[in-house]
């Protein structure tokens, strides 16, 4: 049997349809690829958007600001000793982009200026952690990814 270009270009078309439905139906039956990017009450979180920016500038005019890093034992938070001469009242928040149901909040408990969120209570993967605490009147906030 002879083909023509009219044929080849039917069959080259029928084999492209399939391969973008095989890729299509994976995506949707298969739990691994299940992303949820936006948070439960998106509107009513951002009604609250200007008072964020506004504590995210509190704390960038900190001379020292929160620092957030990955450790070994797990994520360690650190506040400054000068600026936080009481304890500071706020939360702690890890956000997973990919999967809602890791994400979690902690209370801020410091011991030495310091918190760490042990290693066995964070999933592998990347988070979004942001610490907002409020201090002789004023919200801060900060924020920062990372890679566990």
């Amino acid at each position: 049997m002879k083909i023509n270009w009219g044929t080849g270009i039917v069959l080259a078309m029928i084999a492209f349809i399939s391969f973008i439905m095989f890729f299509v139906v994976k995506m949707i039956t298969d739990d691994k690829y299940e992303y949820d990017l936006v948070v439960e009450e998106y509107y009513k979180q951002e009604i609250g958007f200007q008072e964020e920016l506004n504590a995210e500038k509190n704390a960038i005019e900190l001379t020292e600001n929160v620092l957030i890093e990955r450790t070994e034992t797990g994520v360690l938070i650190e506040f400054p000793g000068n600026e936080t001469a009481s304890i500071p009242d706020g939360i702690v928040t890890f956000y997973r982009p990919s999967n809602k149901n890791l994400d979690f909040t902690k209370s801020i408990l410091l011991e030495d200026q310091k918190m760490l969120i042990p290693k066995n209570e964070i999933a592998a993967g990347r988070w979004n952690i942001s610490v907002k605490w409020k201090q002789n009147g004023k919200t801060y906030l900060t924020r920062k990814n990372i890679n566990f």
